[in-house]
């Protein structure tokens, strides 16, 4: 074999080699030919009369007598050419593991134990086909080879899993500094293609489910750290969701689905929920897995309970319900405090009841809101309002606080903040008490200062009134605008309600881009006009034309320009007037005009209006329409998962809503000595726990029995999942011989 090449020199000025091309010569072409041929006895004869022959040769494209063997899947062949002294392996084990030739794969990894213990764990080098370092076992799973990994991992193969781009452990940075960051880069795309992959995580995890959940949360966080590789990480994480999504479908009972649900591996803390699985894939934003039907059909049956003609009712019906429910608030109450294991108990403790009585309750704390909101106030006097509904009112703001920190000691303060709707509520419940205490300082400032019956148009801007009548405002519009959240239950209202919510995303992004502008024409246009404030000029009509306060400071430039987007601003804001100037006469005025600055008034404001109103705007509006057409694609699972997510709340609160929920029940009184007695006396199987992120909690010890049913269920629905995609590439495969038989079919047809 020759070498066509060039000799240079590195960066030390030491020689080397740039081979170009490899020529065969005609021993080495007839030797491939032979052994393309798969005739042993040809080979055999061949080195017999060729005794100095390179059996290693390469030909230009680095293929040797060996790869063409392993690809050509001549088992008899490849035990032929292993038998030669002077055989190099090279990174053909790879190329017949990719290939899927587990014999001889098997072939070529017990040549390389026989040349050196431990080789064939080695990952190989100078591969023109692999990276660097790329073991067998990480291309048998990049493939997703079943039986090759099984037989990689009893063989003593090991693959670890790769360290996040975000990782800044010692061994992360000392990579980053001294080796190349793209070969690292590389390497880490490889393994986690591997680690990735359905077939190694079932045979390298006692819980595929939780390994594809913890698995799909760090690439997605990848994704967002590493935005030159945004899409490659999303793909991987959303076939790794997509696989623990197939695994939980091939379940075929309830009982199944629930067992895996109730699995508490992999949740930093124990909780009462009966779901422990769900809250987690919730936390790891698995929304295919949370909206597939066998998990739906699961929730919404711990949700209705034994009531299933709620589920049959039309969405009016369900409207309407809330009415009588309202009227029998109290006698619930009663009922569940006096005989907390009642049948009737049981029955208003389910969760779709729970989610009634809070309808009913917050519909009654709306009606207290709107009285008082909407009292006379034309003869108000200073001081806290006297319309009789405060009362009501600061009892429903105190119940609701109460609601919201019990449920934050269930869920723990880092789930439970997590929430956009437990913010919104907290703001909302935040800006009611904040009314009230200025209701208690306007009455103190009555009973110091005293001026109760003074007029409304004398009291000071900042009166304690006027300061609580605008908190109470904000807070009512919240109170009111909180309805939507409950319309995230509805099919056709949730939807248009979970678009609405993506697309504030957009209009968040939209602000910074056009903070940004207006802050930037209102700085420079603040007092460009200053000087001419409040002056008049009389034209010969003898009309006064007055100065417009737009540029004369930062606020009315502000306001200026911000209202002149919804074309409220007149266009004379950018005219500049100069009053009348003394002449030499007596009567007659000059008149002065400063056509410059009023020329770059005009032009400033002129390009405002055009990047804000005709670029910004309609890029905002694009951008919405881009988000609706996305989300709708994939509404189903959006709305589902949100809704799912509404439905935990419920399953998780009191039985009685505020402000019932004040008096305490002996469910609630029995949390808090359990909590005690555990704490004081903890048994073998439990233990009092506390953290700040997730509050006060019972760690509960796994039983073993439910884990070992566990382990047999996983095991089956392995099994089912591997059957079912065997039979689906078998059916893609025969469809394709088909298609091909129909088209040589019609091909024969077209000859004759």
């Amino acid at each position: 074999m020759s070498e066509i090449g060039s000799r240079k020199e590195d960066e030390f000025g030491r020689p080397f080699n740039i081979v170009l091309t490899q020529i065969l010569q005609e021993t080495e072409k007839q030797f491939f030919k032979i052994v393309t041929s798969g005739n042993v006895e040809k080979a055999q004869k061949f080195l017999q009369d060729h005794n100095n022959f390179n059996i290693n040769a390469v030909n230009f494209q680095g293929v040797t007598a060996l790869y063409l063997a392993v690809m050509d899947g001549n088992i008899v062949m490849v035990e032929f050419l292993l038998s030669q002294e002077d055989i190099e392996i090279g990174d053909t084990v790879l190329h017949a593991i990719r290939k899927n030739e587990h014999k001889i794969a098997l072939m070529l990894l017990n040549k390389l134990e026989e040349i050196s213990p431990g080789l064939e764990r080695i990952g190989i080098t100078e591969s023109f086909d692999f990276p660097d370092e790329t073991t067998p076992l990480c291309v048998a799973a990049q493939y997703g080879h079943f039986e090759i990994i099984a037989t990689l991992l009893k063989r003593g193969h090991t693959l670890k899993k790769p360290h996040p781009p975000i990782c800044q452990c010692s061994d992360c940075k000392s990579e980053r500094s001294s080796d190349d960051p793209l070969t690292v880069q590389k390497m880490r795309f490889s393994l986690y293609e591997a680690v990735s992959n359905p077939a190694f995580i079932c045979q390298t995890s006692d819980d595929p489910i939780l390994e594809a959940f913890l698995l799909s949360r760090e690439l997605n966080a990848s994704a967002h750290f590493e935005k030159e590789y945004f899409y490659f990480y999303k793909s991987l994480a959303k076939k790794v969701n997509q696989f623990a999504t197939e695994l939980v479908g091939c379940c075929r009972t309830v009982e199944e689905v629930e067992l895996i649900l109730k699995q508490n591996c992999g949740l930093c803390f124990s909780t009462h929920f009966i779901y422990p699985r769900l809250l987690l894939a919730i936390d790891c934003d698995q929304k295919t897995f949370v909206a597939h039907p066998n998990v739906q059909q699961v929730i919404e049956r711990k949700w209705i309970g034994d009531w299933y003609e709620w589920k049959i009712k039309s969405s009016f019906k369900k409207t309407l319900m809330i009415i009588p429910r309202i009227l029998m608030l109290p006698i619930i109450a009663v009922i569940v405090v006096i005989a907390p294991k009642w049948k009737t108990t049981k029955y208003y403790k389910i969760p779709v009841n729970k989610f009634l009585s809070s309808c009913a309750s917050y519909a009654v704390f709306l009606f207290f809101v709107f009285l008082q909101s909407n009292w006379d106030r034309k003869n108000q006097l200073r001081g806290p309002p006297n319309t009789g509904y405060e009362t009501a009112l600061v009892v429903f703001v105190i119940s609701y606080m109460l609601s919201a920190f019990r449920l934050c000691m269930i869920q723990g303060s880092k789930r439970f903040f997590r929430s956009p709707r437990n913010w919104y509520k907290l703001s909302m419940l935040a800006l009611f008490s904040l009314a009230f205490l200025f209701w208690i300082a306007s009455e103190m400032d009555v009973q110091m200062n005293g001026h109760r019956d003074l007029q409304r148009k004398y009291w000071h801007e900042f009166d304690p009134t006027l300061i609580a009548e605008g908190i109470f405002c904000i807070a009512t519009i919240m109170a009111f605008f909180k309805l939507l959240f409950v319309c995230q239950l509805d099919y056709h209202l949730g939807h248009l309600q979970i678009s609405l919510g993506k697309m504030v995303t957009d209009v968040a992004k939209f602000m910074i881009i056009f903070s940004i502008i207006i802050m930037s024409f209102t700085i420079g246009l603040a007092k460009f006009y200053q000087y001419y404030e409040g002056m008049v000029l009389i034209d010969d009509s003898e009309i006064k034309v007055q100065q417009v306060d737009s540029f004369v400071s930062f606020m009315s430039t502000l306001k200026t320009l911000f209202w002149s987007i919804f074309c409220l601003s007149a266009i004379e804001s950018a005219d500049v007037i100069i009053e009348n100037l003394p002449s030499e006469s007596e009567n007659g005025t000059i008149v002065n005009k400063h056509t410059f600055t009023e020329f770059i008034g005009y032009i400033s404001f002129a390009t405002f209006e055009f990047i804000s109103v005709i670029v910004v705007l309609n890029m905002l509006i694009a951008c919405m329409a881009n988000t609706f057409t996305r989300v709708t694609e994939n509404i189903g699972v959006e709305w589902t998962f949100a809704r799912t997510e509404l439905y935990i709340d419920f399953m998780e609160q009191t039985t009685l809503p505020p402000p019932f929920n004040l008096f305490p029940t002996p469910g609630g009184i029995h949390s808090v000595v359990e909590y005690i007695k555990v704490l004081v006396r903890p048994p073998s199987n439990k233990c009092a726990r506390w953290s700040i992120k997730h509050c006060c909690y019972i760690e509960e010890m796994d039983s073993g029995k439910n884990r070992k049913e566990f382990q047999v269920i996983m095991s089956q629905l392995i099994l089912r999942y591997f059957k079912k995609k065997e039979t689906e590439t078998t059916a893609s495969e025969v469809d394709g011989l088909r298609k091909e038989m129909q088209e040589l079919r019609s091909l024969l047809r077209h000859h004759k």
